[in-house]
């Protein structure tokens, strides 16, 4: 085991154990390297290591902000890793899509009509029909819109893989903008889907929003010309 994993060995022992939890503050450098018999290099590794997976946030300065807490992000280490995968085309397209349906459509299904990110949503679909709205920006709501309706089913994880993949599906669905023949009306045509699917959600009509979501998303991928 490399020096910075112990620190990963010791975190999760202590996660499992309950002695840290979420918002509580690790010890100092030197204390944790006499504890873990490695030097403070590694533990200084490690720490970095789970900070860029979402586990830790170091703080800067002196008083109560400093020092390095657990804290949550899953999202964060979810979504560079698959930036990097489907960068260098080991997660295709295809696949995007396929997990994009599942969880989407099992969101739509189990999506609350009350839930407080409906009402994001909702501003989102709002700051859509702004007169004179590129794609790029467009496509930018449009992945927030979607990741609202995932939170919108109240499973924390199935909303952190959505926020993960947000940034990727902003990213391809731009490239795909390029072989739609005429931008402005799928626009429109988006508009609309995305109105009923809210609508549906907050009418508590589950089935009926997670089969106007798989509509809706392989509509767009069929007029821009991907096959699977």
């Amino acid at each position: 085991m490399r020096n910075h994993q112990v620190v990963s060995a010791w975190l999760e022992a202590e996660l499992a154990a309950g002695r840290l939890g979420i918002g509580a503050q690790l010890p100092g450098e030197r204390a944790m390297a006499g504890q873990l018999k490695i030097s403070r290099t590694s533990v200084r590794e490690g720490i970095r290591v789970l900070e860029a997976l979402g586990v830790l946030k170091a703080g800067v300065g002196s008083g109560p902000a400093a020092g390095t807490f657990v804290t949550a992000n899953p999202a964060a280490a979810l979504g560079s890793t698959l930036r990097l995968h489907i960068a260098s085309s080991h997660l295709p397209v295809a696949d995007i899509v396929q997990t994009r349906l599942l969880l989407e459509t099992w969101a739509g299904a189990h999506a609350k009509g009350d839930a407080a990110s409906l009402a994001a949503a909702e501003h989102l679909l709002d700051d859509m029909d702004r007169p004179g709205l590129g794609a790029p920006e467009f496509l930018a709501l449009d992945a927030l819109f979607h990741v609202a309706l995932a939170e919108a089913a109240g499973n924390i994880l199935v909303g952190a893989m959505m926020a993960s993949l947000r940034e990727s599906i902003q990213s391809y669905t731009q490239g795909l903008t390029a072989a739609l023949p005429d931008w402005q009306s799928t626009a429109a045509r988006l508009r609309n889907e995305h109105r009923d699917i809210l609508k549906a959600i907050q009418g508590g009509n589950g089935q009926q929003a997670a089969d106007l979501i798989g509509r809706h998303i392989e509509g767009f991928y069929r007029e821009a010309g991907f096959r699977e």
